[in-house]
């Protein structure tokens, strides 16, 4: 009996999991099976209550209501509805509502189901609220994870923050990375033009096209393909700025390409600052032959290379100089306070408040341990010799 019980649970379960997989393809199968059960259980429920001869409340109708606008397209909760307004009409006749109490309840779902149908119609994904929700925050999360640097060699580190403006983790400023042989290390952050959520798709769109391309195109070339992609956009607000790093993670030596973007900051261990990169280029998706400009580097155990997008140093109080400035400033001290690990955090949060997100990235080279300076000062005499 037990195993006859068992194997009937376990039965039910696979189907509950057939169904629940099927509704999330979004196919026209599944819903119309989801709607027949909506609509059973709505039979269910009238048909319990004339049995027990109860009133039916109408709020157990904007219950249904609510269930229909998550789980349902756009049609089939035009058929829910339809059958909610007849059957909340019906059951008020039937008990005995008195016409004033019928009229203002019937009056709230009748209002309660233009808005559900107004807010499907306006799901341009086609699929249902909560699967709409999910598929969006699936590609979201799986774009995410490409801008998380890979795992570093020993003596690398790097760190990033993002504090968005408005609440919403669907930012205009991304990080993309890529990580080959265990040496060549290639980042970019991007800073998508606009404001608040109407950015999101934008830039989840464009951190798509890039994440494909990073470490599959040289540096001036990567910036020429993300620049020709912007301009195919039809919208006319297709705009970004980037800076892309490609580090040799064997010598330090490093190229950085700016596409508009604020200047990178190094930090020089022996100057105790941050000085200002000299990369410079057009912003991507402005003209079509846009020119970058790369800078040529090394970074030295000890040093150190900043990203950010332009939220960290606007300000309505002073000009990008200034703010540059005022970075250089709170970056230094925030070295001489506790070294570079949790710098961009900590950055970040002295930033005052404003309408665009902030991003920042931090590239280390740590500083060699005692025998691997030893070892580098025998590898320097033998040179010499």
């Amino acid at each position: 009996m037990s195993n006859a019980l068992g194997s009937v649970a376990r039965g039910l379960v696979s189907y509950v999991q057939q169904r629940v997989a099927g509704w999330r393809t979004g196919s026209r199968g599944s819903q119309a099976f989801l709607l027949t059960v909506l609509v059973a259980l709505v039979g269910g429920a009238v048909g319990i209550g004339m049995l027990s001869q109860t009133i039916v409340p109408v709020t157990l109708w904007f219950l249904f209501l609510m269930l229909g606008l998550m789980l349902l397209r756009f049609i089939p909760l035009l058929v829910l509805a339809a059958v909610l307004m007849g059957v909340a009409y019906w059951t008020s006749i039937q008990t005995g509502f008195a016409a004033a109490s019928r009229q203002a309840a019937l009056l709230t779902l009748a209002v309660a189901i233009m808005l559900a149908i107004h807010q499907s119609s306006r799901q341009r994904s086609g699929l249902p609220m909560a699967l709409s929700e999910a598929v969006l925050s699936q590609l979201r999360d799986r774009l995410q994870r490409q801008g998380v640097v890979p795992a570093l060699p020993n003596g690398w580190r790097s760190e990033s923050a993002t504090i968005t403006a408005h609440g919403p983790s669907y930012a205009g400023d991304f990080l993309v990375a890529d990580l080959r042989e265990g040496r060549w290390l290639e980042m970019a952050l991007v800073d998508v033009c606009g404001k608040g959520t109407s950015v999101g798709p934008q830039a989840l769109q464009f951190a798509g096209a890039l994440g494909g391309l990073i470490g599959a195109l040289p540096p001036a070339e990567l910036m020429a393909a993300a620049n020709h992609f912007l301009l195919r956009q039809d919208s006319d607000e297709s705009l970004a700025t980037a800076v892309h790093i490609k580090v040799d993670l064997v010598t330090g030596d490093y190229t950085i390409t700016s596409a508009g973007h604020p200047p990178a900051l190094h930090w020089h261990l022996g100057e105790r600052g941050w000085s200002i990169d000299n990369a410079r280029g057009m912003a991507l998706g402005v003209i079509d032959e846009a020119e970058f400009v790369p800078s040529r580097g090394r970074l030295r155990p000890g040093e150190a290379l900043m990203f950010y997008t332009d939220g960290v140093i606007e300000s309505s109080g002073r000009d990008l100089d200034e703010g540059i400035d005022w970075l250089r400033d709170v970056a230094l001290r925030a070295v001489d306070a506790r070294g570079f690990n949790g710098m961009p955090q900590r950055v970040l949060k002295q930033v005052p408040r404003g309408d665009d997100d902030r991003a920042m990235l931090v590239l280390e080279r740590q500083p060699l341990t005692s025998p691997e300076r030893d070892a580098d000062r025998l590898r320097g005499l033998g040179g010499a010799r």
